[in-house]
This record gives C-alpha cells, structure tokens and sequence, in this order.
C-alpha cells in the first residue's frame, strides 16, 4: 500500500513524539529505579604512613676555596669535576706585586740589621768610654735607647718581610681537602678583591660517594620521625628508581616562614654509582608506620554523610578514634560506627565495628536530581 506525503509525515512526527516521550520518561522516572549510590568493598591490605616532603642533595663535605690577597687570575691548574688532592695547585695570581714587595722588605732587614750592628759597637765603646770617667751616665742611656730602638726596628721589618712573604705564599691558592671540583667561578684574566669579603673560586666536594638531603618538615610531623628510620626518595633524572637513606640528622634551629614552623631534617644517602648529583631535587618519603593484611576501608566511605542523616553528635560526645561509615543494605545506607586506627591517602584501618570484608560502603551519592534544573525537559505541544 502506497503512503501519500501527508500520510509519510504524520508517521514521522508521531515517531519523534514517542521518541521524546521515552527520554522524558527516563529523565524524570524514581531514584529507586536509578543507581543512587556509588559504592566500594571493604576488603584487607597494607597500609604505610608516609610523611612526604621535598629537598635537596648536598655533598656532606663542600669547601669554598677563596682568596686572602687581591689580585689578578694568572695561572688555572683546575677546572670543573677535576679530582684534586689536598695541597694541589688550584690557580695562581700574577706575583710580580708581591715579588716586588718582598725584595723591598728584604732590603729593610737587611739595612735594619746594619744599623742594629752600628748601635752595638757603639754601645761598647760608651761603655769603654764610662768606665775610664769620659762620659756621663746621661750619653750612656741616650745611646742604649738608640741601641733599643735599632733592635725594634730591626724586629719590625722582619715581620713586614714575613707577611710579604706569606702574601707570596697566599697567590698560590691550593686545595684545602682531597676532592672533586663542583664549580669554578674565575677565569684567567680576572681580578679579585679581597678587601671586604673573602671572594668564592672554587667549591670542592670531599666525597660524592657520600651525599645528605637537606629537607624541611612540619612541626606537626617532626616527632613522628627518629634517627636511623629508612627514608625513600626519588629524583626527577631517575624518575622509574626509588633512592634510599636514613635520617641523620634533626637539626633544633626552628624555620618560621608565615607563623608556619619547620625543621630541617638531614638525610644520610649512599651515592656508590655517582647517579645522585648535587643539587638534585628528592621528593622524599619517610616511612612512620605500616601494618600488613588489615581490615581497611577507603577514606572516602568515611568523609559521606547522606542529606537526611541529621543524627550529628555534639563533638564532646564523640569517642576518640570513632568514625560512621555507610554500609549499603537493600538499596539503603545503614549507619555504622567503627574505630579506626592507621591510615595512608586512600585507606584507613579499621579496628572495631560491625564490618567485614566484602561488605559495601558508600563513598558518594551519584544519582541525585540536579535540584538547579540543569536535567533535559521537553515541554510537550
């Protein structure tokens, strides 16, 4: 049988109109024919206390090697990562300054002593002289003080010659420990000026096989951790590689940043390969409890509470260590205290309750209605 046009398009819109029907029947149809609860199973599992904080790899031994002298870069004898030996020859300033200070003061000894030589055998022919009655007792001690002041003297320019010479010895700068070079700060041709502030030319690592994190922690975490405890680290160059170290160090200088207090915690780590290099940022973790095969609950079914639950304890009520927890029975959450123990950042020990492995617990509502009027609605013509 032919349909006409007009017959074509009554089927047409009347299939529209039930299709519309169906969807407006689905959006507006009960809760209790709709999954209303998102749910999740109890079930048992270990579950770690972490502490976790950020810090930074150190050497444990560093030295700045600097300048007493100023003056200007003549000679480099090192450069970066080059191990050196205590004593070895780091760098030279240009000594034509001080070699020329060092020849004047020795030629102030040497005329000092001249003239310490002269003031004695003078002073021995005064006392020739006072003994036969030829002078007075006033030339004697005129000349002993010339004799005197010819000693100092002397004494004066011997030490002007000795700190000549240990500026000399100053413009040879060597190394102060056995070491490798972590950084180089001059350049041949540079002057440095030691007036005010010893300046930093090269910093030294003892021993990279050794290495520390200086890391940060929060007062409300710092008596949770104790010397010798296991820490795990990790670093951004080795990202799929977990370090380990232990805990050297808590240090009693507070850190106050914004009335927040902090501890710096010191971290011993084993460098044996030479992976971890200073500077490196560990995100670091340390490792405060751990309890293996517990009754755990996920801390979500503790954070939900349904709208019409209004039975609230006052917070004096409460028991320490006592939470709810939404237990789902027959499409409805029944209430159920428990004690909790540990937890870590997805689940929590559970201690007491009426809870076993396997039941669910709510841990949110999924299938309310948008109470804002965002759903889909046809308005039926």
């Amino acid at each position: 049988m032919a349909f006409t046009p007009s017959r074509k398009a009554f089927i047409i819109i009347l299939a529209l109109l039930l299709a519309a029907a169906g969807l407006w029947y689905w959006q507006t149809k009960p809760d209790s024919m709709q999954e209303r609860y998102k749910t999740q199973r109890v079930d048992r599992g270990d579950i770690v206390q972490n502490i976790t904080a950020n810090g930074t790899l150190n050497p444990v031994v560093l030295v700045n090697v600097g300048t007493q002298v100023s003056g200007t870069i003549y000679k480099l004898h090192a450069d970066f990562n080059d191990e050196v030996e205590a004593g070895q020859i780091l760098a030279e300033l240009d000594p034509s300054l001080f070699e020329a200070q060092l020849r004047q003061s020795e030629a102030n000894v040497t005329n000092a002593r001249t003239s310490l030589k002269l003031a004695e055998n003078r002073m021995a022919r005064q006392r020739a002289l006072m003994e036969q009655g030829f002078i007075s007792p006033d030339a004697l001690e005129t000349v002993e003080q010339q004799l005197e002041a010819a000693r100092a003297q002397l004494a004066v320019s011997e030490a002007q010659w000795a700190r000549d010479r240990t500026s000399l010895d100053y413009s040879v700068i060597r190394s102060p420990i056995s070491g490798i070079v972590i950084a180089r700060d001059v350049d041949i041709g540079q002057t440095v000026a030691a007036s005010f502030q010893t300046p930093i030319l090269f910093q030294i690592a003892k021993d990279l096989g050794q290495m520390q994190i200086d890391t940060s922690v929060a007062e409300a975490d710092i008596g949770q951790l104790r010397l010798g405890q296991t820490v795990h680290f990790t670093v951004d160059a080795y990202q799929e590689r977990e370090f380990t170290g232990t805990v050297k160090q808590v240090r009693l200088n507070p850190t106050i940043q914004l009335n927040v207090v902090s501890y710096n915690v010191i971290v011993a780590v084993s460098n044996d390969d030479g992976a971890l290099l200073p500077g490196m940022t560990a995100n670091v973790r340390f490792t405060v409890n751990q309890k293996l095969d517990v009754l755990r609950v996920p801390n979500a079914a503790l954070r939900y509470k349904p709208a019409e639950d209004t039975d609230i304890p006052p917070p004096g009520a409460r028991e320490p260590g006592k939470q709810r927890v939404y237990r789902l029975e027959d499409g409805k959450p029944v209430p159920v205290t428990v004690k909790t123990g540990i937890a870590d950042n997805n689940f929590t020990e559970i201690l007491e309750g009426e809870i076993t492995k396997g039941h669910e617990l709510i841990i949110r509502d999924v299938a309310e209605k948008d109470k804002s009027g965002s759903k889909l609605r046809f308005r039926m013509f």
